[in-house]
């Protein structure tokens, strides 16, 4: 289907009604591209292979045709999604149980690593047509026997070259070789490397290719910002901003209609001109909101993205995405709000630690870097205050009759005999009572953790066995944290993010509890918990990333001793089992190519279910 032949809209593309009420209901008017070209095909039962990237709209093309061959009245799998990530595996299952609002009967599963295998069990065994998960935690209901695909009708792989770079490839393979002859399959990636082309030429048939290129249609003068918004309440983060931004109109975009008043009446209620924009408005009130921005009488407006949409202001000189958007179309048209007919314009994003996989995405799609921005300073905050109280002070100066108040503070000044400076000082401190000009010095900022620092912490020169040359230089480790060893580095083509993906998404752990990481050539050391639970350390010992098992263990530094990587080892006697225990702490290195079937269907070893 060439571009000028694509649907005007969904109902063109052979959906059944209930599916088009649902798609109606969430606001969708035509389809995208990739929802244009992949519908038609899967409804007909296509193996399909689509390349097109985050934000395109990829999960409602797979989504909305696979759930128009679901059968409501058979309480079995029937399409298995994987997925990368548990973010993005709850957010496809969100996307699913959306629309399928009117299928009675219809039940979506999000397994992953980190939820309770016993929670996830009893879910199970009630019955669901959709399984969305992760390829480890997948691997261990199949293993379990929880998991049943003889009813399996579709699998999808959503985001293939991501699980590849995730050291997951291998286990999304194994998952293949579980599910029944003449099932259909859809393998969705951004990037097509050699391992995904093999992939797709050993487990689909015949299939369609589609083909999205991705849109770079942010323009230069926008300057676009991110900020990683940790402890400090969103709310909180967009008031420090508003003060210490040079601001003519701005922009705030949330994801709901109800988050739409709630931010715009905290921001009145802290003193800002702001209102809501919603879809709820009438055309009236929406048309008079947009003329009071572009008088002056309003200074921020809140919106959500249909509010927004052909909305042509002059004076917006900012747009912040305080909510960051699940599509990066979505992105370009918010910030396409500002930095209008050559203009210069600022775009701000907010981004929590489970959303940075948005904003890489964002990244990729618009081919542009988003720059980080650091959150300002208490210092910061009382420099920017200070000056806008002396241009009050200069304000009043020049405008108002101060005759009165001036006699009123002549006369306070001789019956208490005190310096007319102490006075306005007094008077000053007065006038900034409710926004203290001075505010508290800020606590010492916490050091970064280091994620990708490539030299070695024992000695320059000293292999990591310990029998080098040279003293290494002992670290501190992050509180809370101590070092453990895991057998895969830099010449297995490991990095930081492969191993954060791995262990985050199969043990559990958030990512902020992974702390330094340091890769040597035929190993690394990776900071975790000092209570490592149980059945997360037990799982990290199977997991294989970049066709290495981690084999993880407690490291217990050059030689063997107490910990060299950080000054700290582990304590004694905890996760005592198997090789963590001391002994022969070799690397066991499996098979080169394909990983063989055991008696469970499984690598040899990687027993993360049992």
């Amino acid at each position: 289907m060439s571009s000028n032949d694509s649907p005007a809209s969904f109902a063109e593309l052979g959906l059944p009604p209930s599916l088009l009420a649902a798609v109606s209901a969430v606001g969708y008017e035509t389809p995208s591209p990739i929802q244009a070209k992949s519908i038609p095909l899967l409804l007909e039962g296509r193996d399909l292979l689509g390349q097109a990237q985050t934000g395109t709209g990829k999960t409602a093309a797979f989504a909305l045709p696979l759930l128009a061959r679901i059968d409501t009245s058979l309480d079995a799998p029937q399409l298995l999604v994987l997925a990368p990530t548990r973010e993005l595996a709850i957010q496809v299952a969100e996307a699913f149980q959306k629309y399928a609002h009117d299928l009675p009967g219809f039940h979506v599963l999000p397994i992953y690593g980190g939820q309770s295998m016993g929670v996830q069990l009893k879910q199970l065994r009630r019955g669901a047509q959709v399984i969305v998960g992760t390829p480890g935690r997948v691997m261990d209901h199949l293993r379990r026997g929880s998991l049943k695909l003889d009813q399996l009708r579709a699998v999808v792989l959503d985001e293939a070259d991501e699980m590849l770079r995730m050291g997951f490839i291998e286990d999304v393979e194994w998952i293949l070789e579980q599910c029944p002859q003449g099932h259909q399959t859809a393998l969705f990636s951004a990037t097509m490397p050699a391992q995904i082309q093999a992939i797709t030429r050993r487990y689909l048939r015949d299939p369609a290719l589609v083909e999205i290129a991705a849109k770079t249609t942010t323009v230069d003068t926008i300057r676009q910002r991110y900020w990683l918004v940790e402890g400090l309440h969103k709310n909180d983060a967009l008031t420090r901003l508003l003060e210490v931004e040079d601001f003519d109109a701005m922009l705030v975009f949330v994801r709901t209609r109800t988050m739409t008043t709630e931010l715009a009446e905290k921001l009145a209620a802290r003193g800002f001109a702001s209102a809501a924009l919603n879809g709820d408005m009438q055309q009236q009130q929406r048309e008079a909101t947009v003329e009071r921005l572009k008088n002056g009488k309003l200074d921020i407006i809140v919106a959500t993205d249909v509010a927004a949409r052909g909305l042509d202001v002059p004076r917006i000189s900012h747009v912040v995405n305080y909510d960051i958007p699940l599509d990066t179309e979505a992105y370009v048209h918010r910030i396409g709000r500002t930095g209008r007919a050559g203009r210069e314009g600022n775009a701000i994003l907010f981004v929590a630690r489970r959303e940075r996989y948005l904003l890489r995405a964002i990244e990729r799609a618009t081919r542009q870097r988003i720059e980080p921005m650091e959150m300002p300073s208490n210092a910061d905050l009382s420099e920017r205050r200070v000056i806008q109280f002396k241009a009050e002070i200069e304000a009043a100066l020049d405008a108002q009759p101060l005759d009165f108040f001036q006699s009123v503070v002549e006369q306070f000044q001789r019956e208490h005999e005190v310096e007319m400076v102490d006075v306005a000082a007094a008077l000053a401190w007065m006038a900034q009572r409710d926004l203290p000009l001075q505010l508290p010095k800020d606590p010492p900022r916490r050091e970064q953790r280091e994620r990708h620092d490539r030299r070695d912490p024992r000695a320059a020169g000293e292999r990591p066995d310990g029998r080098g040359k040279g003293d290494f230089k002992r670290r501190e480790p992050t509180p809370g944290l101590v070092p453990y060893r895991v057998e895969v580095g830099r010449a297995h083509g490991v990095e930081p993010r492969n191993l954060v993906g791995a262990i985050a998404n199969e043990s559990g752990l958030a990512r902020d509890s992974i702390g330094r990481i340091r890769l040597f050539d035929e190993f690394s050391l990776v900071e975790l918990p000092q209570r490592l639970p149980d059945e997360a350390f037990r799982i990290l010992q199977g997991v294989w990333v970049c066709g290495r098992k981690l084999q993880l263990r407690p490291d217990r530094g050059p030689g063997g001793g107490p910990s060299g990587g950080y000054g700290h080892g582990q304590r004694d006697g905890q996760h005592k089992r198997g090789p963590s225990a001391g002994g022969d702490f070799s690397a066991e290195r499996p098979r080169k190519g394909k990983p063989f079937k055991s008696g469970h269907g499984g690598k040899p070893g990687h027993k993360r279910g049992d």
